[in-house]
């Protein structure tokens, strides 16, 4: 079940006009391009985004076309958030010489320009306290280049610079903790959400834009190439995730946690692994352990939510 909704308690809520236009050049079936959809529904007007260079810029401004429908800008990899903090800052003395109004900006980026090459950027944003939303679209590596393994690549997951073979059988460090990393610059609001459940993701949007200060969100988008299921069960896979403890859907509010979607008889994991591709050799007999460190992962962490819950602080 998903949280109260203060927005738009049902679909038909959700503005009709589209911000993100069709026919970009993103795979069917891809997460990113659904994340950016649901997310222009629910932006005030006026705004301006602000992308990183990743699977949603190149795909969404190939010359001479472009899939938005309200001022945006391309930045580098490592600069996402710097640049959106400048526009807002931009716009708050534009306001004060009456030569201007505020504007909502908005940066997004993928995971490999946020858990990593951003992840300076975005701290600097956050400590100087710009107001100014910032989404991660997370694909758990770097898609747009060809797969390569990321901060957000999980345990035992296949990519091609973490390749399932007979001596390193996938990436086998644990992924990062982004969340709790924003969370510990003490900021307004921060939360997680998934496409699989699109109005907890629309609401969080506008929330985050009517809070004053710098909010953070980070949303699961499945990659039907790099994850390597077929692009009809994108849906299926990121609602999976949820059931699965593997992705918990929460909010950090002043410091705060509130679980969104409780799952209180979670699905078994392997429901959400083995349609993917890239968690295939972790069912082979040799490589069960990974299997089961991955599962003592999720459980630990979702535990350890539920204990935050219950304390009432992100710590």
């Amino acid at each position: 079940m998903e949280s109260a909704q203060k927005y738009f308690k049902t679909i038909r809520d959700i503005p009709t006009k589209d911000y993100f236009a069709p026919g970009h050049r993103l795979c069917a079936g891809c997460g990113p391009s659904l994340a950016m959809k649901l997310a222009m529904k629910a932006v005030r007007m006026p705004t301006v985004v602000v992308n990183a260079t990743g699977c949603v810029e190149v795909s969404t401004s190939m010359f001479p076309y472009v899939s938005w429908r309200l001022p945006w800008v391309h930045v580098a990899f490592e600069n996402t958030a710097a640049v959106a903090s400048g526009i807002t800052e931009a716009f708050r003395i534009l306001e004060k010489k009456n030569r201007g109004k505020i504007h909502d900006v908005i940066a997004i980026g993928g995971d490999g320009g946020t858990f990593d090459i951003g992840l300076q950027a975005l701290s600097g944003a956050l400590e100087r306290n710009h107001k100014m939303l910032y989404i991660c679209y997370d694909n758990e590596a770097y898609m747009n280049t060809g797969i390569q393994r990321s901060g957000a690549t999980p345990t035992g997951a296949a990519t091609t610079t973490s390749p399932a073979g007979r001596v390193i059988p996938g990436k086998q460090e644990r992924k990062k903790d982004l969340i709790g990393i924003v969370a510990a610059h003490r900021i307004p609001y921060a939360a997680t959400a998934s496409i699989s459940h699109p109005l907890d993701f629309i609401n969080k949007v506008r929330k985050a834009l009517e809070i004053d200060g710098p909010t953070f969100i980070h949303v699961l988008t499945p990659c039907t190439l790099g994850w390597r299921y077929p692009p009809s069960q994108t849906i299926k896979i990121a609602r999976l995730a949820v059931e699965t403890l593997y992705f918990p859907i929460f909010e950090v509010e002043n410091g705060k946690v509130k679980i969104n979607v409780r799952v209180t008889k979670p699905r078994p994991l392997e429901e959400f692994l083995q349609p993917q591709g890239r968690f295939r050799h972790l069912f082979e007999p040799e490589n069960k352990n990974i299997l089961e460190n991955l599962k003592q992962q999720i459980q630990e962490n979702w535990n350890r939510l539920l204990k935050l819950e219950e304390i009432g602080v992100y710590a």
